[in-house]
């Protein structure tokens, strides 16, 4: 099974509705790490690395969202597998 990394922007009504603690814990289930945080625009960003049905999964969820969320549009960038990361974590720095 293959590794793969992620980069994704979700819009619609995503900041307020405890969108990134529900990113971290899915994650966390899937066993995927990165990070996930909210963005001045009123965007969430996230980078997800890991075995890659894993990480398709959380890309799948990303169109999903929380149960208070609204997705409009998910922008998705598949990137190059670092394995930077031990840990799924938000990111609270702008």
């Amino acid at each position: 099974m293959g590794k793969k990394r992620v980069h994704v922007w979700i819009e619609g009504r995503v900041q307020g509705v405890f969108f990134r603690a529900f990113t971290r814990d899915t994650a966390i289930a899937e066993g995927v790490t990165g990070w996930v945080r909210n963005m001045p625009d009123g965007r969430v960003e996230a980078v997800f690395e890991g075995d890659a049905d894993r990480v398709d999964r959380m890309v799948k969820w990303c169109f999903e969202g929380s149960p208070y969320s609204r997705v409009d549009h998910v922008e998705v960038r598949e990137e190059t597998y670092h394995g930077e990361f031990d840990q799924f974590a938000i990111n609270y720095g702008r």
